[in-house]
């Protein structure tokens, strides 16, 4: 093992996560299996250059509470609550039955009691971090799958306490009764503490910062709040991890908290680099092929067999049904509380180092494959629901007769873009019917006397009841690129005159619209990029009607 020190571990692993992340997003992958990667080549148990792992773990937990601060300021406490009911009952008996499932599994397999209680924590936790990459390289934070995955996770982080204090008591001996009583305590005691602190005391402090125009204070002081945050949630008995998470998610209710988040976020990306790297360090290839039977029981544990369980759970609670697999897909790995887990298991001395090699191994395989199953789920589902039929109306149904039956505008997709152009639609008097998948939404849209059809936008079956022979403009709002396309193709091919408007968030999708016959293309960045370029030339003072034919200029010149 070469002996190396501070300044060259980190060059190393900087350099190694660097170009592990570039062949694999070359590749077309997500660059998480080009840090963990990179981990494996300099890690312990391969021939090459070796860092040294103490170093870059110490690292990779300031990266792990960036990346949770960072999650939490790009989510909103009113997206938690809105699947609240999914993510607290779901969470809880998925985190139980995999406990038990586990526990049965491990004692056939010839393990020891606590060791067997240890494997079923180990697998019943995902990962926060690897959850907050993948749905921030896809764009899908906010997503209705992405909000339950976060929420889902937080529950889970939150049982890692109760399962620490239950596994230690059960391996010491101690007064079980007394050990939960004070971490629930405390936990109780540091959430009293952050609220007032995170809702109140924290924006007025970036707020007060911002006059000061130092960037270099407030970088400072954002990154002192995020480890502070997290120093003090471990003295209480919490994770540092989840401790960053609740404090961005608080400070997320401030308006100071886009720019909080620009700020941070480049040593988020550099040090979350380094957490997935050390997770790599942790891999040992060789036990994989020595014991691959054990090694492949424990992989179907935490991926399919977990991935199952949330799917189903969601879907009973609520969920349609593509959101619930694609929740169940996103939590279908291990993560830094199942790790924490397995330190604990080996630091008292009841997980043998058969068991622990095997839970790191699991681990490993699951982060590798996590981003291949989140980037191929999406087409899959597609690939089903054109085949079978998404969860929708029966084709023979049609838009109650309450609805329109004619000069009505069908608005494929109903999140952010879609409820906008529906209340302007409303403020004219202008009727409107809506495909959207999520039964919240159809609910309130019901409520509202608004026809709506439940189902896929992209399912022709769904597109047929929006009576669409009878509409005057169709208006695709949908994120998904390729739900898009077959949204348009479908009109086109049935409605060659309808007029069709589309939201295309890449040059690509605007070239596929523009052979498809679509009459607008609306490219998001596009028209940021002018309403900022208008806003600007008019406060230099710029006449009306010379910035409007400025910005009709590079209109024309943009597309």
């Amino acid at each position: 093992m070469t002996d190396t020190g501070f300044i060259v571990t980190v060059a190393l692993a900087l350099v190694a996560a660097a170009i592990g992340a570039a062949i694999a997003v070359r590749l077309g992958q997500s660059a998480i299996l080009g840090y963990v990667a990179a981990g494996v080549l300099i890690g312990p148990y391969t021939v090459g250059p070796t860092a040294e792992p103490e170093t870059v773990a110490a690292l990779a937990d300031v990266g792990l509470v960036f990346l949770l601060f960072a999650v939490g300021l790009e989510l909103s406490i009113s997206d938690l609550l809105r699947v609240r009911r999914v993510a607290i009952i779901g969470g809880t008996i998925q985190v139980v039955a995999l406990v038990v499932i586990g526990f049965l599994v491990a004692s056939a397999l010839g393990f020891g009691t606590l060791e067997a209680l240890f494997l079923g924590a180990f697998i019943s936790q995902s990962s926060s971090t690897v959850i907050a990459k993948m749905l921030g390289e896809r764009g899908e934070l906010d997503a209705s799958h992405g909000v339950i995955a976060l929420g889902w996770a937080t529950l889970q982080d939150l049982s890692t306490i109760v399962l620490v204090v239950l596994l230690t008591a059960f391996s010491l001996g101690g007064d079980l009764a007394t050990d939960l009583g004070l971490a629930v305590a405390k936990a109780v005691l540091f959430l009293a503490i952050l609220l007032p602190l995170g809702l109140r005391v924290l924006p007025w402090i970036f707020e007060r910062l911002t006059l000061l125009r130092s960037r270099e204070v407030f970088i400072l002081s954002v990154v002192a709040v995020a480890l502070g945050t997290a120093y003090v949630s471990e003295l209480f008995g919490l994770s540092l991890a989840l401790g960053a998470f609740l404090a961005g998610l608080l400070v997320s209710e401030s308006d100071i908290s886009h720019h909080v988040l620009g700020e941070l976020s480049p040593l988020r990306d550099v040090f979350a680099g380094l957490f997935f790297v050390s997770i790599g360090m942790l891999f040992n290839p060789g036990f994989v092929l020595g014991a691959p039977v054990l090694v492949t029981i424990a992989v179907l544990l935490i991926v399919p067999l977990k991935g199952f369980i949330v799917a189903a759970l969601s879907y009973v609670l609520g969920s349609p049904a593509r959101t619930a697999v694609l929740a169940g897909v996103t939590l279908a790995q291990a993560g830094e509380f199942s790790f924490l887990l397995a330190r604990v298991g080996a630091d008292l001395g009841v997980v043998g180092e058969e068991m622990f090699s095997l839970m790191l191994a699991a681990a490993g395989v699951s982060i590798v494959l996590a981003p291949s199953l989140m980037r191929h789920t999406p087409d899959v589902l597609r690939a089903v629901d054109r085949r079978y039929g998404g969860r929708g109306v029966a084709p023979t149904e049609q838009v109650p007769t309450t609805g329109p039956t004619r000069r009505h505008a069908a608005i494929c997709g109903y999140g952010r873009v879609g409820r906008l152009i529906g209340a302007a639609l409303e403020r004219r008097g202008f009727k409107y019917v809506v495909i959207e998948v999520d039964p919240r939404i159809c609910r309130e849209l019901r409520q509202r006397g608004v026809p709506v059809v439940q189902g896929l936008a992209e399912n022709p079956r769904n597109l047929a009841v929006a009576d669409l022979a009878r509409a005057q403009v169709v208006v695709v709002t949908v994120p998904d690129s390729i739900a898009m396309r077959q949204i348009v193709h479908y009109v086109r091919r049935g409605h060659p005159r309808l007029p069709l408007i589309a939201r295309a968030r890449s040059a690509s999708d605007k070239a596929v619209l523009q052979r498809e016959g679509v009459g607008e293309i609306v490219v998001a960045e596009t028209e940021v990029a002018l309403e900022m370029a208008r806003f600007t030339l008019t406060r230099l003072g710029v006449s009306s009607a010379e910035t409007a034919a400025i910005v009709q200029g590079l209109r024309r010149r943009a597309s």
